[in-house]
């Protein structure tokens, strides 16, 4: 690429973008870091059973999701974006030692609580952070860099891990106090960033009100869940691989490798959904989800299967983007925290509905079963999106 137009590609990108992008990445090393070691420690280790494993993941992604629409309703209220996303990402950077030195399952589910409290705390804060640190016309290219860093350090983590393990034999304990030298880097990050200063007068009473948000980003929210009931957790995708024989180290690689597209992906969908439109970025991204769940329904094949974990990189990598960059748009700029906050609760909690879903569906029917359900509501939720939302306006009309 010519300097100038590598020049063009990155134009309106802040420092504050830059500092953002970094803070996922960090956070999310850290939090990927323990992806393959935390069933391991809670099995062997704790000599946890199957349900606690269940119990604590469950309470856990639902603190998370609840945590992620109320921080950024507050966040709008108090002025406060910075601040609350700071004593987010310290939560849960101070919570990953914790997990390590737990005696027992029920302080790892005390431990966890805090890590993905704190994760939902920081999410919508930051987001609108990211969303407010360029112009609006180039906000997708704000998303797409924040994705980049998301999705990079969802690659690095595990691959970390994996080193730290079975290369230079580091105890399974001390891999939970490493993951808070990331996490704190990324407390750094978001203290780097500089905000101007709100002069709107913050009222004496919180009062919780009906939130009041545009009736286009509801109808947007509504094909969201559609879409959601069927994206289930990327464990399947996971369980899969290793059901047709695949080594924990290849999966763990092959994983690395999804994150790794995803990333690459992130600004390039970013910076196309500011000239094309998001919601037609969108509509690809759930077209690529469904044939990538029919392929794993229907494939036992190893490198077939390496190569679906490259589609579903390109989908998570555009969705992660391009959807919290179609959000903003559609709430006013005061209230941008709020829809980005509830946007992401839609999208987790519809995602445990799906992994809820998804289980019954391994279990009691067949592992195909899982990927033909999530091929089907990608299938639905892309006609919801196309039916209920019309072309969306100019990025940052809202």
């Amino acid at each position: 690429m010519a300097p100038h137009k590598f020049k063009r590609y990155f134009s309106g990108v802040s420092k504050n973008t830059a500092w953002l992008a970094c803070a996922s990445l960090f956070a999310d090393i850290s939090t990927e870091m323990l992806y393959p070691v935390l069933p391991v420690f809670l099995t062997q280790t704790l000599h946890a059973s199957g349900a606690a494993v269940g119990l604590i993941e469950g309470l856990a992604q639902a603190t998370q999701n609840i945590a992620q629409g109320f921080s950024g309703w507050l966040a709008d209220k108090l002025h406060r974006h910075k601040s609350i996303a700071l004593a987010g990402y310290t939560a849960a950077a101070v919570a990953k030692p914790l997990i390590g030195l737990s005696a027992g399952w029920p302080g790892v589910l005390g431990a966890r609580f805090l890590d993905r409290f704190g994760s939902g705390v920081r999410s919508a804060p930051r987001d609108a952070m990211v969303a407010a640190s360029v112009d609006e016309p180039h906000r997708g290219k704000a998303f797409g860099l924040e994705g980049i860093g998301d999705n990079a350090g969802a690659f690095i983590g595990p691959l970390l891990a994996v080193l730290l393990l079975y290369t230079l034999h580091v105890g399974i304990r001390s891999i939970f106090t490493l993951a808070l030298i990331p996490g704190l880097l990324a407390v750094l990050m978001i203290a780097l960033v500089k905000t101007r200063p709100d002069r709107t007068p913050i009222s004496a009473k919180i009062k919780l009100a009906r939130v009041r948000l545009p009736a286009a980003y509801w109808k947007y929210l509504l094909a969201t869940a559609v879409f959601g009931i069927g994206n289930a957790s990327n464990s399947f995708l996971i369980l899969q691989t290793q059901d047709i024989g695949a080594s924990l180290e290849t999966t763990i690689i092959v994983y690395a490798a999804f994150n790794l597209v995803a990333a690459l992906i992130s600004y390039p969908a970013g910076f196309l959904s500011d000239r094309i439109g998001r919601r037609n970025l969108l509509l690809a991204a759930f077209g690529v989800f469904c044939v990538t769940c029919v392929g794993f329904a229907i494939t036992r094949n190893f490198a077939l299967i390496a190569a679906l974990f490259v589609g579903y990189g390109l989908y998570q990598g555009t969705f992660r983007a391009v959807g919290k960059a179609l959000a903003s748009d559609l709430v006013p700029h005061r209230q941008r925290a709020s829809g980005i906050g509830w946007y992401s609760t839609t999208v987790g909690l519809s995602g445990l509905v799906a992994s809820i879903v998804a289980g019954l569906l391994w279990d009691h029917i067949g592992h195909a079963a899982v990927f033909i359900y999530a091929a089907s509501f990608a299938l639905a939720g892309g006609v919801a999106l196309w039916i209920l939302t019309d072309t969306p306006p100019r990025p940052g009309g809202a």
